[in-house]
């Protein structure tokens, strides 16, 4: 099929794509497959041009329609190459900025579907859905020293203390509008660099129709959304980030897309990207439809995708949304809902090995960049090596310690010593995985409070609790997560459609928290003890933990060495005690490093005025004790010195 060269020409197979090309997207090994299906400006025979390439096996026809022939679908229609399924078409004298989707013609049904581009790098602003021809080639990256040392970092022996942001509300232009890519790397990234976090989770920036799906509805898997502006804007905020010392993990979801008509779905008429039988191919409760992990193609594309924000935009990691809800066949469906593996079992067996590949892929090209599950089961090695038997995540988000110490300090400190249990049975599990110890954004919305509001007691109690929460997750074993807010006690929840309340910071109270948790991640980052055994029972030991009565317990990070270890006392009473014995290794005097009773944070400034003498006395297994005040709703941090 020829066509005449003003509207576009293909003879035989497309120059652009090789029969290689089709061979590895036909067994799902192209990992590059972004830079031959899409849309990509190039030269043909000395004419500067586009070149279109769709996956639409079923389809009986396909055509170009965009701004450049007035979205007419018998202007330049494509050729498909071969048995592959896939269709192409060169089209001369067009460039960057033309819109265009894709016109298809299904041979099984008839039905015609205009879709837009599932490898588009750029989209239309919503509520329009045209994809955007776009090159990815002009922008210069300034981050090579950071991109080198990633490579040599053992980020499991590093400090990483994350701060999970949504982009369209951290803050907002003064007329409500969004500030933009380059606007957030101005302010956002420096706010950041301050408050001492060594990493910015975004929460999914992969275009989507639906701002409150806040991202987690992805129609456009190659292409950051339009809202905050282009692709270039996006690369020079992660790059600014990299200049800063600051590293960039992208929210990425493969377990789930959108109804929408415009996207994936019954892209050529038939389930081409999904399941065709509802049992396999939806999630009911989200409205969502599921990928077909055992297509080669949309494996391809999906390895691909993740792929694409590794070498395209530097991404240092990829945090994967919603594991368990691909893992498992009945996932949040009821007897009947679902079908069983080809073994009888409830396991997704193509989506594991789908995890698996992505990860083996992602550490293999890109050493250094951290993969995360969020994953709420107990789906054992998760962030084990797939060659030991695991999926290969990094690591995976810590669900249990996160709703075991929500509900502990949900509780009056008069009954927390019921729930003692609640801060203490992680210590059980804690090296089963690389766990991360999220107080994500999914903790304070729909109900669920703000974090400060989760808080029981009067106002003094409510920010002195919120200390003692924030306090203890830096101290357990585990890298440390906090969404944005909560590192100054944001006292509503958490709203997509408007910016944090940044006014609170008038209120001293909701500066101490602030400064209290600028100075936890100051100590976090300069105290090997606190981060270098995290994954290793070595790294922890437990100097008291059984006093529930009290509702006190106290522990022991050290480093591999064993020397600069930290103690760390908890109160969870607002009760002082006063002549507390702890147990500890070795002689000498013991600083107080960090206190969060103390009146810069806006607690009652009780203390151990700068620190305590250990002296012989055997408590706790340890052949020295310490006789501290344990202030009231408290934690408290010592260093022996030197």
């Amino acid at each position: 099929m020829d066509q005449k060269t003003d509207r576009g020409s293909l003879k035989g197979p497309s120059p652009f794509i090789s029969d290689f090309d089709l061979y590895l997207f036909g067994e799902g090994n192209h990992l590059r497959i972004y830079e031959k299906l899409g849309a990509h400006p190039t030269e043909r025979d000395g004419v500067q041009g586009v070149h279109f390439a769709v996956w639409a096996p079923n389809a009986e026809s396909v055509s170009v329609i965009g701004s450049f022939n007035g979205w007419d679908p018998d202007s330049h229609p494509m050729v498909p190459l071969g048995n592959s399924g896939v269709w192409a078409v060169f089209i001369p004298g067009i460039g960057e900025g033309e819109l265009y989707k894709f016109h298809i013609r299904s041979k099984v049904n008839g039905f015609v579907r205009i879709k837009t581009d599932p490898y588009g790098f750029l989209f239309e602003e919503r509520p329009k859905t045209a994809s955007i021809v776009h090159s990815l080639s002009r922008y210069e990256w300034h981050d090579d020293d950071w991109m080198k040392a990633r490579k040599e970092t053992d980020i499991l022996t590093r400090p990483m203390a994350v701060y999970e942001v949504h982009l369209g509300s951290w803050l907002r232009r003064e007329d409500g509008g969004f500030l933009t890519y380059r606007e957030l790397a101005e302010r956002l990234i420096p706010y950041v660099k301050e408050m001492g976090f060594t990493h910015l989770e975004i929460l999914p920036v992969t275009e989507h129709p639906l701002d409150e799906s806040w991202g987690y509805q992805t129609t456009g898997y190659f292409g950051p959304t339009s809202r905050y502006g282009t692709p270039e804007d996006f690369m020079a905020f992660i790059d600014r980030a990299h200049q800063e010392g600051i590293g960039v993990i992208l929210d990425w979801v493969p377990g789930h897309f959108p109804r929408d008509d415009y996207a994936l779905r019954y892209f050529d008429g038939t389930a081409l990207y999904e399941h065709e039988d509802p049992r396999k191919g939806e999630h009911k409760e989200w409205g969502t439809l599921i990928f077909n992990y055992g297509r080669h193609e949309v494996r391809n594309f999906l390895l691909s995708s993740a792929y694409f924000w590794l070498d395209k935009y530097h991404i240092d990691g990829l945090r994967v949304d919603a594991v368990a809800s691909m893992l498992y066949l009945d996932y949040g469906k009821k007897e009947g809902e679902w079908l069983p593996n080809v073994y009888g079992g409830r396991e997704n067996l193509e989506a594991i090995s789908f995890l698996k590949k992505f990860n083996e892929i992602t550490h293999l090209y890109f050493p250094g960049v951290v993969t995360i599950a969020e994953e709420s089961t107990a789906w054992p090695g998760v962030s084990r090596p797939t060659y030991l038997g695991g999926l290969g995540f990094t690591m995976k988000w810590n669900m249990g310690w996160m709703h075991d110490t929500l509900e502990y300090f949900s509780k009056d400190p008069v009954h927390r010593k019921f729930h003692h249990s609640n801060l203490t049975f992680s210590l059980l599990y804690a090296f089963s995985e690389n766990f991360v110890l999220p107080f994500s954004h999914d903790e304070v919305v729909h109900g669920k409070k703000s974090l400060l509001e989760k808080m029981p007691g009067d106002r003094w109690q409510k920010f002195a609790n919120l200390r003692a929460l924030i306090g203890f997750m830096y101290g357990h074993p585990g890298k440390k997560l906090l969404f944005m807010g909560g590192e100054f006690g944001q006292s509503w929840e958490w709203d997509s459609q408007s910016q944090l309340q940044w006014e609170l910071l008038e209120d001293p109270a909701h500066r101490g928290i602030r400064q209290y948790v600028k100075d936890l991640n100051a100590l976090y980052r300069t105290s090997p003890a606190l981060y270098e055994v995290d994954f290793e029972s070595s790294g922890f030991e437990w100097i008291d933990f059984s006093n529930a009565e009290e509702s006190v317990i106290a522990f022991i990070r050290q480093p591999r060495n064993r020397r600069n270890f930290l103690l760390l006392a908890f109160n969870f009473t607002p009760v002082p005690r006063h002549g507390y014995l702890l147990g500890v290794p070795e002689g000498g005097f013991y600083r107080e490093v960090l206190n969060s009773d103390s009146e810069i944070y806006g607690g009652s400034n009780m203390g151990n005025l700068g620190g305590v003498e250990a002296f012989p006395n055997s408590i706790h297994n340890q052949p020295f004790s310490i006789s501290v005040t344990l202030p009231p709703l408290s934690v408290l941090v010592f260093k022996k010195d030197k």
